[in-house]
């Protein structure tokens, strides 16, 4: 895990669980070792994190009173939560799971009214079970590619059910209510192709960087195409 998103996921973890919080206990979340840890807590002490406590104690999270708690209506506060239900019938857990975090964390700073709301939200998904079935390639692959402008080599079935090996720089993917896409340049036929990714039979990373294309391309892709469309 990077430093930052380590640091990151540290604050979330005392801002959200019981305080005061041991160490122990948060070393155990993070899957870091205690002294990682107090380093950690140091870290943030120095970036400006007001964090109260000590080894043997617990630490408790004190919000910056220089910055105004977030504010949400009681609509958006339920869109927000009915969107990361929706998100199950994408079948792709990891996104799954990161919106409950982010909702979790956004709930944990709302005022004492709010946060009420958010526990009583009446807005539902149905969606219990994904529509559609998973993909057999690593999602955070493909997401960490696109992040960094990484070329990828993929093993794909075309729709002949023709079995080709492709490098792509890839530029997006596109969640739909039955498929899932991914936007690429095809670096065989030097042109936009969308990729089936259940067709995908397998996928690595190459190392070799397409940076800082990826928002000219996507330009270019809208210009020439608008709607994406399925290849």
């Amino acid at each position: 895990m990077a430093r930052a998103d380590r640091l990151m996921r540290l604050m979330d973890l005392i801002r959200r669980l019981p305080a005061p919080v041991t160490a122990g206990r948060l070393a155990d979340e993070m899957e870091i070792s205690p002294r990682q840890l107090y380093r950690d807590v140091a870290t943030l002490r120095a970036g400006g994190a007001i964090i109260e406590g000590e080894p043997g104690f617990g630490y408790t999270l004190t919000e910056d009173i220089a910055l105004p708690p977030q504010s949400f209506s009681r609509l958006e506060i339920e869109a927000l939560l009915l969107a990361a239900q929706a998100l199950q019938r994408l079948g792709d857990e990891e996104l799954v799971l990161a919106a409950r975090s982010a909702v979790q964390r956004i709930v944990a700073t709302l005022p004492e009214r709010q946060a009420k709301q958010a526990l009583h939200a009446i807005m539902r998904s149905s969606a219990a079970s994904p529509t559609r079935r998973a993909p057999q390639i690593e999602l955070a692959l493909v997401r960490e590619a696109c992040w960094n402008e990484e070329a990828l080599m993929i093993g794909y079935l075309d729709q002949d059910g023709i079995a080709t090996e492709r490098a792509i720089w890839p530029l997006a993917l596109f969640y739909g209510e039955d498929a899932l896409m991914l936007l690429a340049q095809c670096q065989l036929r030097q042109d936009f192709r969308i990729f089936h990714v259940n067709r995908i039979s397998a996928i690595r990373l190459t190392g070799n960087s397409f940076r800082p294309r990826r928002v000219a391309l996507l330009r270019e892709f809208t210009m020439l195409r608008g709607r994406p469309a399925a290849h």
